[in-house]
C-alpha cells in the first residue's frame, strides 16, 4: 500500500524545515532507552554484590553527582569545540562505562563506573538543549523543547520494560551490555546524522534572540552573571521543583505512601506511574504550543499551580481511585510544565552563551534529583508521607506564584511569527 502523495509532501517539508530537530529526537530517544533499561534492575544487581540498602542508593546520587559537577564545564565545552563532539563523546564515555559495570565484581566499582555514565550523560544532555536553542527562534522555541522531550518521554517509556524482559531472559550483566550498545548506537547517530549548528547560534537578528552588542558576549559574563538575573534563578527554580518531584515524590515517596497508607500492590503502584507518564506524553505537545502562542509564564504558572494541588490531593487520598486522579492531575500537570521551562532560558540565553546558560540550567534540575529522595524520604520518617507530599506540593505552588509574579515574560509576538506560526514550521 503507497503512501498518499500529500502525506509523502507533508512529511518532506516537515523533514527540510526540521532536519536537525528529527536527528536530534533521534539520538535522545536511543540515549533515553538505554538510560531507562536499566532502572528495573539496578537495585537488583547492585543488591546481589550482598550491600545495604543505603548503598544500593548511593548509585543514584553518583549518577546525579557526576552530573551536578559537569553540567556547566559541557557547556563551556561546547562553545569551545562545538555541539557534535560532545553529542558524540558523552554517549562513547557512557558506552564504555556500562560495558564495564556489566563487567564489575566489587560493588565500589559499581559506584564508580556508575559516576562515569553520570559524565557522559550531563555532556549529552547540556549538548543536546544547546541544540536546541542553536536551532530554535523565540517564536518556535515551546514546540521545539516539547519533541525533545516527548522523545525523551518515550525513550524512558519504553526502556523499563525492555531492561525487566532483558534482566529475565540473560540476567542482570546483560542489561548493561545492552545499555552499552544503545550508547554506542547513539554516539554512531550522532556521528553520521546530527551536524554541527554552533553557527546558527551566531544570528541573533534572525533568529528572535534579544540585540546585543557587538564582539564576543561570552567573554563578558559568567554563571555569576546568569545568577544576578531573577528571571533565569525563579525559573531555573522551577525546574529544581519539577526535577525534584520526579525523583522525591513520584519515584520514592508515592510507592510507600501508596502502599502503607492504601495497601496497594506492585501492579497497581506500577500502572498508577504508567497513568502520569501517559498524561504526561499527551500534554507536554500542547504545552509548547500554548508557550508559543500565549507566552511562556501563561504556561509555567497554571502548570505549577496544578502540580501543586495534585501532590496535596495525593495526601488526602483515601481510594485507589482518587489515588489515581491525583496521579491524571500529576501528569497533566508536570507535563504543561515540561518545554516551557527550557524554552524560556533558551530565550534568555546571549549569543555565544547557549552552552553555559543550559549547562547551568540543567545543574539545577540535577539538584532537584539528587536531593528530593533525600529530603522527602527525610520528612516522610520524621513526620508521615502526607507531609512530605504537602511540602513539595507548596514548593511547587511558591516556586510558580515567584515566577509569575517577579519574572519577566520573554515571548512577543509579532506580524512575522505570526505568519511563521500558521506555516507550523518548528525553526526558521
Amino acid at each position: 500500500m503507497s503512501v498518499p502523495r500529500r502525506v509523502r509532501t507533508q512529511l518532506g517539508s516537515f523533514w527540510a524545515h526540521n532536519r536537525v530537530l528529527v536527528a536530534l529526537m533521534g539520538q535522545v530517544f536511543i540515549t533515553m532507552l538505554g538510560i531507562s533499561i536499566v532502572s528495573p534492575v539496578m537495585p537488583l544487581y547492585a543488591a546481589s554484590f550482598g550491600v545495604s540498602a543505603a548503598a544500593v542508593g548511593s548509585l543514584i546520587t553518583s549518577f546525579g553527582v557526576a552530573r551536578i559537577l559537569t553540567n556547566i564545564p559541557a557547556g563551556g565545552l561546547c562553545e569551545r569545540w562545538g555541539r557534535r563532539p560532545l553529542l558524540i563523546a558523552g554517549p562513547l564515555i557512557t558506552s564504555l562505562a556500562a560495558l564495564l559495570t556489566g563487567l564489575a565484581t566489587q560493588f565500589p566499582q559499581l559506584v564508580i563506573f556508575r559516576f562515569i555514565q553520570g559524565l557522559g550523560s550531563a555532556l549529552q544532555t547540556t549538548t543536546a538543549m544547546t541544540v536546541l536553542a542553536d536551532i530554535s527562534t523565540r517564536e518556535t522555541r515551546g514546540r521545539s523543547m516539547s519533541f525533545y522531550q516527548g522523545s525523551l518521554l518515550l525513550g524512558s517509556s519504553f526502556g523499563p520494560t525492555l531492561g525487566g524482559l532483558i534482566g529475565d531472559a540473560f540476567g542482570f550483566r546483560a542489561v548493561f551490555f545492552a545499555y552499552s550498545a544503545l550508547a554506542l548506537l547513539a554516539a554512531a547517530w550522532a556521528y553520521s546524522v546530527v551536524p554541527e549548528t554552533r553557527a546558527q547560534a551566531a544570528a541573533p537578528e534572525e533568529r528572535g534572540a534579544r540585540a546585543q552588542p557587538k564582539g564576543p558576549p561570552a567573554a563578558k559574563s559568567s554563571a555569576w552573571s546568569l545568577l544576578a538575573d531573577p528571571s533565569y534563578v525563579l525559573v531555573s527554580l522551577v525546574t529544581l521543583a519539577i526535577f525534584f518531584t520526579r525523583t522525591g515524590s513520584r519515584s520514592t515517596v508515592l510507592p510507600l505512601y501508596g502502599s502503607e497508607r492504601l495497601g496497594l500492590g506492585p501492579a497497581q503502584l506500577g500502572f498508577s506511574i504508567t497513568l502520569m507518564a501517559v498524561f504526561n506524553l499527551l500534554t507536554i505537545n500542547w504545552s509548547g504550543v500554548l508557550a508559543d502562542k500565549l507566552g511562556r509564564k501563561a504556561v509555567i504558572v497554571p502548570s505549577c499551580i496544578v502540580s501543586g494541588a495534585a501532590l496535596w490531593a495525593f495526601s488526602l487520598s483515601g481510594s485507589y481511585a482518587f489515588f489515581l486522579a491525583s496521579g491524571v492531575a500529576l501528569g497533566i500537570g508536570t507535563g504543561l510544565a515540561g518545554p516551557a521551562p527550557a524554552a524560556y532560558v533558551a530565550d534568555l540565553a546571549r549569543p555565544g552563551q547557549y552552552g553555559l546558560t543550559m549547562g547551568l540550567y540543567r545543574t539545577f534540575g540535577d539538584v532537584g534529583v539528587s536531593v528530593g529522595p533525600i529530603l522527602l524520604g527525610w520528612l516522610s520518617d520524621q513526620f508521615g508521607f502526607a507531609a512530605a507530599l504537602r511540602t513539595n506540593a507548596l514548593m511547587f505552588a511558591v516556586a510558580g506564584l515567584a515566577f509569575g509574579f517577579w519574572a519577566r515574560e520573554t515571548m512577543k509576538r509579532t506580524a512575522r511569527s505570526e505568519s511563521r506560526a500558521s506555516r507550523g514550521d518548528v525553526r526558521s
